[in-house]
């Protein structure tokens, strides 16, 4: 099974909310690979963070990939919306429509990539029957709605029954919730090649701090790979 290189993706949910299109360009130069954004309706999920026109408007302060995680129910009637904004990835949840599959295609249908999430307390049995229709899975490591949370210590092992479960078919692993340099090594031995992080990125508030926090997570990602090899 070939190992895919190691991407940090910011999730812009702990950025600066006051000079957002800035912390982007920051995070952009520090080293991110992609851009995580974090959709959050307060039915879903118990918070609401923003929508597509807020991607649209920070669209320019980037080429990396937008990687969008919609935790949203209903998703479907927003899928155009997002695309249309500038979106690269979008990702629905599992538990969020009954026609998972029908909402992948749709997705794909409008020229984007397409990932499914599941929750920390939801099998990876959930999503086998999609593996032929996703560009990305992304295993939750906190219970969705907020960030700052503790990481699930329970998900490495789903971590690496899904990275099983994927073999050498074209998917990438993303994990979200609660990364740090500190457990980087653990979900990049089990199989993660994604990595989300938040307020271990944007936490210290002072963009000279991006590029060093990136780097440390990127190096205890590696450091897990070389351990499990």
């Amino acid at each position: 099974m070939t190992q895919r290189p190691i991407l940090i993706a910011p999730s812009i949910l702990a950025a600066d909310f006051a000079r957002l299109g800035e912390d982007v360009a920051a995070v952009d130069e520090a080293g991110a690979d992609w851009i995580h954004i974090d959709v959050m309706d307060g039915h879903f999920v118990p918070n609401i963070s923003f929508g597509p026109q807020l991607v649209k408007a920070i669209r320019g302060f980037s080429d990396k990939v937008f990687d969008v995680h919609l935790m949203i129910a209903p998703a479907d009637p927003y899928l155009q919306a997002f695309a249309d904004a500038g979106a690269d990835i979008i990702t629905i949840h599992a538990e969020a429509g009954p026609h998972l599959d029908r909402s992948l295609q749709a997705i794909h249908a409008l020229g984007k990539k397409a990932g499914v999430s599941i929750n920390p307390a939801t099998p990876e049995s959930a999503i086998a029957c999609v593996l032929d229709k996703v560009d990305l899975i992304l295993l939750m490591t906190v219970n969705p709605g907020f960030g700052g949370q503790a990481f699930i210590p329970s998900v490495v092992e789903k971590i690496r029954r899904t990275r099983e479960m994927i073999g050498d078919r074209p998917i990438h692993l993303e994990v979200d919730g609660g990364i740090s340099a500190e457990n980087a090594s653990l979900v990049a031995a089990a199989g993660a090649d994604v990595l989300v992080a938040g307020s271990s990125i944007f936490g210290g508030g002072e963009t000279s701090t991006y590029a060093g926090r990136i780097a440390a997570i990127r190096e205890g990602a590696l450091s897990g790979l070389h351990k499990a090899a």
